[in-house]
């Protein structure tokens, strides 16, 4: 293994293990920094116009990656520079990585409906979703769990690993920042349809890989791969989104349950399609369900990465940029 590859795999494996042991901090986290900077961009940029939006949209997450490139390369020029690449590699890792907190949050609102707390589960269910709680009994917010688990695990595991194996730094961070904008602009609301439409279809792009990686490692490792596949086949392509569809659907299918439906978001309700209709509801057990083939899936995703990223660095040329910086 060269030994770029080897320090991408090392410090992937440790900021694996370190988002595993510690989750995300709950203050001072660089993505919460990166969203107040967004936040602030917008201020100053919103106009009710697609331009302007593309212009925040360009401005944050391309800054990002383009910092990210520089550290890098400043990285990269040190005496001594595997062990720093190791570390760099593995803080960018640790910061875009949510896996742990997923299944913390996710566990939290699971606990709440297992003890009949119906209202302690609504409180909670805003840190995984923004759909309004206080309208969902116990099976509804059961339901939003386990496609936020099934969602999340594309977007703040899966589909960051797999930009990390093509970008490295840049990728790992670049994406995150891609993600953490749709989230704050990309949602269909009269102030966002036009500003937040380029951070909507970036994040559609970027998220495509990570997104059919992930229905692939939930139909390899789930309790039931052939209900995943046929779901997957058959539902993946009726979400609204492009790549919530595939990863809700074979998780619908590999747990045996039936997810979609009826939901509200922001007062809005929308009708969306059942998902792996012939299973049964969600119970407040499947979400823990949920949170272990979620686990699965990082687990195997950061092998596929690592594995992947030799290969991604004869595609993209880097081994010869590479070669050109060792003494």
């Amino acid at each position: 293994m060269r030994a770029e590859h080897a320090s991408f795999a090392c410090g992937a494996a440790l900021g694996f293990l370190g988002d595993l042991a510690t989750g995300d901090p709950r203050r001072g986290h660089p993505v919460a920094a990166f969203g107040r900077a967004a936040a602030t961009a917008e201020r100053r940029l919103w106009r009710d116009h697609r331009g302007y939006g593309a212009l925040h949209t360009a401005l944050c997450a391309g800054g990002v990656a383009a910092g990210a490139a520089l550290l890098t390369r400043a990285v990269r020029a040190l005496d001594g520079r595997r062990g720093a690449e190791v570390a760099l590699t593995a803080a960018a890792t640790w910061a875009v990585l949510g896996g742990t907190s997923l299944g913390r949050e996710a566990r939290a609102v699971g606990a709440a409906l297992t003890a009949g707390d119906l209202e302690v589960a609504r409180e909670r269910l805003p840190h995984l979703c923004g759909r309004d709680p206080q309208a969902l009994d116990g099976p509804q917010i059961a339901r939003a769990v386990v496609e936020s688990v099934a969602e999340n695990t594309s977007d703040a595991v899966v589909g960051a690993l797999v930009w990390g194996a093509v970008g490295g730094v840049p990728g790992l961070m670049g994406f995150r920042a891609v993600n953490t904008l749709d989230a704050m602009v990309g949602h269909k609301s009269p102030r966002y349809r036009r500003f937040g439409w380029a951070a909507a279809r970036l994040d559609d792009v970027a998220g495509w890989p990570g997104a059919r990686l992930t229905a692939a490692l939930a139909t390899l490792a789930g309790p039931d791969p052939r209900g995943a596949w046929r779901a997957w086949r058959r539902d993946g392509r009726r979400h609204p989104s492009p790549n919530a569809g595939p990863v809700e659907a074979s998780f619908a299918g590999a747990l045996g349950v039936r997810l979609g439906g009826t939901l509200t978001y922001g007062g809005r309700v929308e009708h969306r399609p059942v998902l792996n209709s012939g299973g049964r509801p969600v119970e407040s057990a499947d979400i823990e369900r949920a949170i272990r083939l979620s686990r699965r899936v990082g687990v195997l995703a950061l092998g596929v990465s690592v594995a992947a990223r030799p290969v991604l660095s004869v595609l993209t040329g880097r081994p010869r940029a590479a070669g050109r910086g060792r003494g």
